[in-house]
């Protein structure tokens, strides 16, 4: 979340599984990694952003099957990166102000997240 209250959301690109649909930027946990660990380490590929495991604020978690696997995906809230957001691998960026992100289609996975991030946003 950036300091006027925006959270950055990224669109899948052409190409990808669920391109078009909108999500929360992180991925999968590699093996030996914490989500902490995991959310750093995408942040800093796929935004080429510095954030301290320190800065992330556990805010909920989504439970979602999709056809081939189950994803259990843990959400955060970083106030404080290094850098700037820069969508390296080609992904639509946009800071998403309370209100707004029920208007973005999104992931499957993410969509059970919005009432929490949204009721976040508000606050």
């Amino acid at each position: 979340m950036d300091a006027e209250n925006r959270i950055l959301v990224a669109c899948r690109p052409p190409g990808k599984a669920r391109a078009g649909l909108w999500e929360f930027p992180g991925g999968k946990v590699d093996a030996g990694e914490t989500p902490e660990q995991a959310l750093v380490r995408e942040l800093r590929e796929e935004l080429e952003i510095g954030v301290e495991p320190s800065a992330l604020q556990p805010l909920a978690f989504a439970s979602h099957t999709y056809d081939d696997f189950h994803l259990l995906m843990p959400l955060y809230v970083c106030r404080q990166w290094q850098g700037q957001p820069v969508p390296v691998e080609g992904q639509a960026l946009h800071w998403a102000r309370a209100g707004e992100l029920a208007s973005l289609p999104f992931v499957p996975a993410d969509i059970a997240l919005l009432p929490q991030v949204e009721s976040y946003l508000e606050n």
